[in-house]
């Protein structure tokens, strides 16, 4: 099965404008901006067939050539990756699998996304695969702690016994009130960014009106359950590395922190 992997950058960010031009430092102490960083764990995936960049934005277009990057210019009416990874899809046609590795999660590790591609494969049933991780006490504080401060930190997933998503959110669920230690293990998974798609309801996508749920979370992937098509949740392991996607400027030093302590360059 042949793989794509479109990583969808937009300027326009609504709580981050430029977001992915944001330098980020690494722990040589070298400068790289967001989407390079994105690119390069998206070129360290085994499997895959072609990676590009997605975008509709001249600015992010120059910077991702200058660093090497393929990219695919897109319409600045897509609302969502999902949306831009279909036009992708649509101009680059005959893949099997198209991955959805979003911009800001530079710290995704390559077996994330390996995972999920092989996850797909093996459940001929789902139609969108999307990795999620349990969170530790640490993981799970740093999230009641974002809502707690106004801030929209990571999203959560809960899912059935054959591991298809029941619901996503921005909120922290499932609800649980007792305290875990920073190494425990609870019962919240942190939902990863990243979708495999089959190429049919991909290109389905865009013609789904937005539901209400998907309006009320900002989550774009509610689309697909809001319609009928089932998620896989495919469980993967951190192997001790840190994850954190960049969705606010208070960000920016926690996930240079995180590069640091990992020895990320």
């Amino acid at each position: 099965m042949s793989v794509l992997i479109a990583i969808p950058a937009r300027y326009a960010s609504s709580r981050y404008p430029g977001k992915p031009l944001v330098p980020l430092t690494g722990a040589s102490g070298e400068s790289r901006t967001l989407i390079e960083r994105s690119w390069r764990a998206a070129m360290s995936v085994q499997g895959v067939d072609r990676v590009v960049v997605a975008t509709d934005d001249a600015r992010i277009q120059d910077a991702a050539q200058g660093f090497g990057a393929e990219v695919v210019m897109t319409s600045a009416a897509c609302k969502n990756g999902t949306e831009r990874c279909a036009e992708v899809a649509q101009a680059l046609p005959g893949y099997d699998i198209v991955v959805n590795l979003q911009g800001d999660a530079p710290l995704t590790p390559a077996w994330f996304v390996e995972a999920l591609v092989e996850g797909l494969r093996a459940a001929p049933d789902a139609h969108v695969a999307t990795p999620v991780l349990r969170c530790d006490g640490a993981a799970l504080n740093g999230l009641l702690e974002d809502r707690r401060a106004g801030r929209v930190g990571g999203t959560t997933a809960v899912f059935d016994s054959s591991l298809h998503a029941m619901y996503f959110s921005k909120e922290v669920i499932p609800y649980t009130s007792r305290d875990y230690g920073a190494d425990e293990a609870t019962p919240v998974f942190h939902h990863v960014g990243v979708y495999a798609y089959r190429p049919e309801p991909l290109a389905a996508y865009s013609d789904w009106p937005t539901g209400p749920l998907e309006e009320l979370e900002g989550l774009e992937q509610l689309r697909f359950m809001e319609n009928g098509h089932k998620v896989l949740c495919v469980e993967v392991e951190a192997r001790g590395r840190k994850f954190w996607e960049l969705n606010n400027p208070e960000d920016k030093p926690r996930i240079e922190r995180m590069m640091a302590q990992m020895g990320v360059d």
